[in-house]
């Protein structure tokens, strides 16, 4: 009988890539749970779908709710039983955070606490995988990769709630022996990312020829860097995971014999603002116009430098399959061929 998986925030821009990734790799159950707001897009999911035959489209099954809410007794029963959870549902952009923080508390915090209250009800879970963000550890000094279990260091309300929403997970399995597993990965891209996000945003203003605003030190001299990581290795790492549980539960406990474990999805690259821009610019043959911008004053809350360590999943046989220049390649002209995903 074939598994079932839960995905919150499906219909989100990680979410539905995990949606298309699981429906290519398994034959799983997918129930995709979501409340429809900005980041989600039903379009997402039906552009997804509009590639699979009939019978695979069956598998996906999309369900509405808004996880500020418990999964009440009805919506329980009409759900049923799963193997899996992947919680990706989040509020996640920073600028947003900062001017509303109690929303993201809601839905960063509550709606964690709601599903994983809903999951330690289920008689046939295997693991549940909180996805969370290299943000909890703050910015990151040259030459610095934080590992799993390195100090938090929120530098803004999003990063905080992400962080509250782990302490929430690991608090469930000390307590319920809720089988969880906690991700962290870097800035993901990919095709039908919402267009304020750096990567399509540099894709419209490199075509446009407008000028893109590159975040740099305060001298303008030092661009911000980041290991950005496609979606679709994003949910080769996830998959891995859910796969791999039993080689994974022989790594052993550590600081004070905590159970819940770890990992850093990163991507295969450190690259700096500025070069990336350039890569984008180079993808469609055109020039790059950019302004240096010292990012605290502008834009306040936010960092000029995230790093992952990214050893312990490479010790269990996993890291991204393709090089960032190919997958700039492949999202660039993916974007310019489905401009309707760039408008803002």
């Amino acid at each position: 009988m074939a598994k079932k998986i839960l995905i919150t925030g499906g219909a989100g821009f990680i979410g539905h890539h995990m949606i298309n990734y699981l429906l290519k790799n398994t034959d799983w159950e997918i129930v995709s749970l979501d409340r429809l707001d900005y980041s989600g897009n039903l379009n997402r999911i039906q552009d997804t779908l509009n590639d699979y035959k009939d019978n695979d489209k069956k598998r996906v099954r999309i369900v509405y709710h808004d996880l500020r809410a418990e999964i009440n007794n009805i919506l329980t029963s009409d759900l049923g039983e799963f193997n899996y959870i992947i919680h990706m549902a989040a509020s996640s952009h920073v600028d947003r955070s900062i001017t509303d923080p109690l929303s993201f508390v809601y839905d960063n915090v509550v709606a964690t606490c709601n599903i994983l209250n809903y999951a330690r009800k289920l008689k046939k879970l295997e693991r549940l995988i909180y996805f969370s963000t290299d943000e909890v550890f703050g910015p990151a000094p040259k030459n610095v990769l934080y590992k799993e279990r390195d100090r938090y260091n929120s530098t803004n309300p999003y990063s905080a709630t992400k962080a509250g929403g782990e302490e929430l997970a690991v608090a469930f399995e000390n307590s319920y022996k809720l089988p969880v597993y906690i991700t962290h990965t870097m800035n993901v891209f990919g095709e039908r990312q919402h267009p304020e996000k750096y990567i399509p945003m540099t894709i419209r203003k490199v075509r446009d020829k407008e000028v893109v605003t590159v975040h740099s030190d305060e001298t303008k001299k030092i661009p911000g860097s980041r290991h950005y990581i496609h979606a679709e290795d994003v949910c080769d790492g996830c998959l891995f995971l859910l796969l791999n549980q039993k080689k994974i539960e022989q790594i052993k406990n550590d600081f004070g014999n905590a159970k819940c474990k770890k990992f850093n999805l990163v991507g295969p690259t450190e690259v700096n603002n500025l070069d990336l821009a350039l890569k984008i610019a180079k993808s469609q043959n055109l020039e790059l116009k950019y302004e240096m911008v010292d990012f605290h004053s502008s834009r306040p809350g936010h960092d000029l430098r995230y790093a992952l360590d990214g050893n312990l999943m490479e010790s269990l046989g996993w890291s991204p399959k393709i090089d960032l220049d190919k997958r700039i390649s492949q999202v660039v002209e993916w974007s310019l061929k489905n401009e309707r995903w760039l408008k803002v």
